[in-house]
């Protein structure tokens, strides 16, 4: 049985037996919804840096994308995903309505097409009937979907198979179709609206801002918007001050190791006005390394260091990836950009479960009042450095989370948080699993060194509370 089999059997095991859950195995590790819809819709916060529901209960975005689900999937193999993602606790699945694999042109696994004669303003009941068939699906196991009306190439084609749809010229088919698709989900609460699809918004920012307008007719404004954009860029560049952006998402893209997304977050964070933001698209698990394989293939590691750098660069949360989801692979299908596994042989990779434990530890803290604290003069007392070991941090008011992607030594600045003592954990991202360090005096700088030889891989999150707070083990739920 190869090593990461194995870390991912014990990662299984560690979580049932940490949390509680039941012990009947994998397929039974997460009891109960993801979410409680029974929270309100979801809203920006007061501070503008994070998503609640409308009683105010924090919401964390750990999306999935699964851009061909409604294209690909059969009913029967959507429910197999979507149970999977709940038992791991992602709470936003990321889908398209108008795929981006021929999915005008190709049917559903129905044999359905979306639109008849590709005229946006003709939308097929069947097709949509299996769409709602999953978003209600989702629904039942506490699930958001975020739904991307369509791909960026029936705007602009650029790549891909389009045919272009929807253009400048004509905005009201935009609107249209976005009216039809916030009436048909109005009543549901489980979605979360994503315009765009791997597209700049240059030149056709008119035909995306008319399909905004018609799904917050269709919708009366239920639910949140955000917009998805290329590789290496912001949905901030076209529409930061467009209200109907609730908001951004950037997509750091997959064309190199140790891309610094942290860097992509803090430019959208620290925009004015305020809004909310998160990396929708990283390097994806089992993805080609900028689409070469001889150029290695991005893995679990991979996948949690743009998580651990985006969320303590102030990100409201995050997206993970895998190669062989997204694109459903499978039997009979050309595989995109190297493709090497089937969609349903990888549901259980490392990378996917670590994703669980990045949501346990931040919403074992409060949250909604944490703020990034990388910076010279912060939680790091000395240079949080740059490239692969670039240490982050993040805090609370009465705790603080310090990143280290390579196990490397840290000295802690202390008193940055409240309480007169701190009590120190190390937190072990590839598990969810947590080791008490000791307490500290909350002053001065104290040098901390993780468990294991540094290197990539060996990643640990530092964590220091205020003693008197008696909070639970980092990542308890």
């Amino acid at each position: 049985m190869s090593s990461s089999r194995i870390r991912a059997i014990l990662t299984v095991a560690a979580f049932i037996v940490g949390a509680g859950f039941n012990a009947c195995g994998a397929e039974d590790a997460r009891v109960g919804p993801s979410v409680d819809f029974g929270h309100g819709d979801l809203k920006v916060s007061e501070n503008k840096r994070f998503i609640v529901h409308s009683d105010g209960t924090p919401f964390f975005y750990l999306g999935d994308t699964a851009w061909e689900l409604f294209h690909r999937l059969s009913s029967n193999e959507a429910d197999k995903y979507l149970e999977n993602r709940r038992q791991k606790g992602f709470t936003v699945i990321q889908a398209v309505v108008l795929a981006e694999l021929d999915g005008l042109n190709t049917p559903n696994a129905n044999g359905d097409r979306p639109l008849h004669n590709n005229d946006p303003k003709k939308p097929s009941e069947a097709y949509f009937k299996h769409v709602d068939y999953i978003v209600d699906e989702a629904r039942e196991k506490g699930i958001y979907i975020g739904m991307l009306p369509t791909w960026g190439d029936k705007v602009t084609k650029a790549w891909g198979k389009g045919p272009v749809v929807f253009t400048p010229k004509n905005p009201d088919d935009a609107e249209s179709y976005g009216r039809f698709l916030g009436n048909r989900f109005k009543d549901r609460p489980n979605i979360i609206w994503i315009l765009g699809g791997d597209r700049v918004a240059d030149g056709v920012e008119n035909v995306w801002r008319a399909m905004a307008k018609g799904i917050e007719q269709g919708d009366k404004g239920r639910h949140l918007k955000t917009y998805h954009p290329q590789g290496g860029r912001s949905s901030a560049e076209w529409f930061h001050g467009d209200k109907w952006l609730d908001f951004n998402m950037l997509q750091s893209g997959h064309d190199r190791f140790d891309n610094d997304n942290y860097n992509k977050v803090s430019a959208d964070y620290n925009r004015q006005p305020m809004k909310p933001c998160l990396d929708g698209e990283p390097r994806y698990e089992d993805h080609p390394v900028n689409w070469k394989p001889e150029n290695g293939w991005f893995g679990d590691f991979d996948v949690r260091q743009g998580a651990y750098w985006a969320v303590f660069a102030g990100a409201l949360g995050h997206t993970y990836g895998c190669h062989d989801i997204w694109q459903m692979y499978a039997p009979g299908r050309t595989a995109i950009s190297s493709a090497r596994n089937n969609w349903y042989d990888v549901l259980d990779l490392p990378g996917a479960w670590d994703m669980m434990h990045v949501r346990n530890l931040m919403e074992s803290r409060p949250f909604i009042s944490r703020v990034p604290d990388s910076g010279i003069g912060g939680l790091i007392a000395g240079d949080p450095g740059s490239g692969a070991e670039h240490i982050s941090a993040t805090r609370g008011e009465d705790y603080a989370f310090i990143y280290l992607p390579y196990g490397q030594n840290v000295k802690a600045a202390l008193g940055k948080i409240s309480g007169t003592k701190v009590k120190a954990w190390w937190f072990d991202p590839r598990t969810g699993d947590s080791q008490l360090i000791g307490e500290f005096e909350n002053q001065g700088a104290h040098e901390f060194d993780p468990p294991g030889e540094k290197g990539r891989g060996n990643d640990w999150v530092l964590v220091l509370d205020d003693a008197s707070k008696q909070f639970p083990k980092p990542g308890s739920r």
